[in-house]
């Protein structure tokens, strides 16, 4: 099958000029560029299907280089949230929590953990335990391509446990067999949430000895580090001396500057990651273009109360004793699992919960909640935890303007959506990220040319990924591109409905086939599972 696209403004995802041009694409690939400029070519050759591109821009596909679509993909295989919005790629296995590698009893227990990030769907085959078996589950047909990095957190409870301590040794050096393991069936890098149990119980010397392999391989490490509150900036750091030590290349995830304590703060950020790039460390970073973010109500608790199993931890909030400690975390010091902050029970807002019973709490803050039933809101919180068996999700409203506009002009600055799809309301930058950053920020507020801004959200996510490919409109690559019209593109998704396509997307190929189609879904599941090879490449 052979498509022309007529006409068009190419912006190819190297930030160079945007040209006019016909585009061939035969098969799943870019078979020929004919810029309009070049009048002594011969006529590209007849085509099966012919797409008059006049006025719209033809991109690259756009890379979620921080999706949480793990499980939703297999649910929803033609995964509207992310074609509408021109999505063709995706980074899964983020934060250090996901479903490779595992064994029954730790998929079991990361299944309930993160059931807010994915729901837990019963009857549903989790038939794969390692890392290349999820892939080729993938391979059966999604509509986007993914790749995947190795969740520490589950590599974790897989040697040692969900408990608080250290790793031993010989403990380290199975996790680091693990993470080779899978590196060698295709995953690009490894994640971490040092915010999240089992994670957080990661010392310096674990994560060092898993970089160092990760390193070995090629790949990358995208840590969601100790802190976006109070202490970022030192958690930030943390990460960047790790990674060096290790000789890792350095993906900042979701680097956003939160909370009270770091309002205006993103021009430190930025200087520490350049005067480590000026020394030689190989940094980049992701960013959703918002200030909320989202997580799980039960991420917001102490560490010490999320160790070990789940009904360990639901027994503690039974537990009059351990709720008088957990209170004085989460109200009076700051909670590690809050990001050393107290909770502000006015920002946290219930976006999605798994029993039925608590519906009419959605879209409300705790604090709404507390008001509203004469309750005092820390019991609210706890009530809605045990109810709800630790599975609601929340946006916590902590983000700063000055902040999120500062980093996302930063030269080695990609987009990531850290999009969650479940829940009744979840967070808008699920559907609407990317069409934000091209219609908002890029045509409205001009923080970025759209040259620049495709690049973000193509070129420099590519070369993160060390894709072969792909991220670039380039005769022989892969046929992974987005077309849309730069006047009207734009973000519809709003937090009371969160669930809106974007605006002005018209045809989006993945591998070549249009799994967008003058802006309707055509169900294709072109996509496939973009593994490491040996050498680090990505394919």
């Amino acid at each position: 099958m052979t498509t022309l696209i007529r006409s068009a403004t190419v912006v190819d995802g190297s930030e160079a000029p945007r040209y006019r041009a016909d585009v061939l694409v035969d098969g799943d690939r870019i078979a020929d560029i004919r810029p309009e400029a070049d009048h002594s070519a011969t006529a590209l050759p007849a085509a099966d299907r012919v797409i008059d591109a006049d006025g719209l821009v033809l991109a690259p596909g756009f890379i979620d280089m921080h999706a949480h679509s793990d499980l939703q993909i297999l649910l929803n295989p033609e995964h509207p949230s992310r074609i509408t919005q021109g999505v063709t790629t995706e980074v899964l296995g983020q934060d250090g929590l996901s479903y490779a590698p595992v064994t029954d009893d730790v998929l079991a227990v990361v299944r309930r953990k993160i059931a807010g990030w994915n729901t837990d769907p019963e009857g549903f085959d989790f038939s794969w335990r390692s890392v290349g078996e999820y892939l080729d589950r993938l391979d059966r047909g999604i509509a986007t391509n993914v790749a995947y990095l190795v969740p520490h957190g589950v590599v974790r409870a897989l040697v040692v446990g969900w408990d608080d301590r250290p790793a031993t040794r010989p403990e380290i050096e199975e996790m680091q067999r693990i993470v080779a393991q899978s590196m060698v069936e295709g995953a690009v890098g490894l994640s971490a949430g040092l915010t999240y149990t089992p994670g957080m119980y990661a010392d310096n010397e674990e994560l060092l000895a898993l970089c160092r392999t990760v390193a070995e391989y090629g790949g990358y490490f995208s840590p969601h580090h100790r802190s976006y509150g109070a202490g970022a900036m030192e958690a930030y750091a943390e990460m960047v001396d790790l990674t060096s030590r290790a000789g890792c290349a350095l993906h900042l995830a979701h680097a956003t500057l939160n909370f009270g304590p770091n309002k205006g703060r993103a021009p430190e950020l930025l200087a520490l990651l350049d005067a480590a790039e000026s020394a030689g460390a190989d940094i980049s970073l992701d960013t959703y273009p918002y200030l909320p973010g989202a997580t799980t109500l039960s991420a917001i608790l102490p560490s010490w109360a999320s160790a070990g199993s789940m009904e360990q931890t639901l027994d503690r909030l039974r537990d009059p004793v351990a709720l008088e400690r957990i209170r004085e975390h989460l109200e009076v010091t700051g909670s590690d699992g809050c990001h050393g902050v107290i909770a502000e029970w006015h920002t946290l807002e219930i976006s999605g919960v798994q029993n039925p019973e608590l519906d009419a709490y959605v879209g409300k803050t705790v604090a709404d909640i507390a008001v509203a039933e004469n309750r005092d809101p820390f019991d609210v919180c706890i009530d809605i935890l045990v109810r709800d068996q630790l599975g609601s999700g929340i946006l916590q409203h902590v983000g700063h303007e000055e902040n999120v506009r500062a980093i996302m002009q930063h030269p080695r600055h990609t987009g990531g959506s850290d999009g969650l799809l479940v829940g009744a309301k979840p967070h808008p930058r699920g559907w609407g990220t990317f069409a934000r950053y091209l219609g908002h920020y890029s045509r409205d507020l001009g923080l970025m040319s759209l040259e620049e801004c495709v690049g973000h959200l193509s070129g420099r996510a590519a070369t993160r990924l060390r894709l072969v490919d792909r991220g670039y409109v380039r005769r022989g690559y892969a046929a992974d591109l987005v077309l849309f019209d730069p006047d009207t593109v734009g973000d519809t998704a709003t937090y009371a409905r969160p669930r809106q396509a974007a605006a002005g997307f018209s045809h989006v190929f993945v591998r070549g086939r249009l799994a967008l189609e003058d802006g309707r879904l055509t169900g294709a599941t072109a996509g496939r599972s973009l593994r490491r090879e040996q050498g680090g490449a990505v394919r």
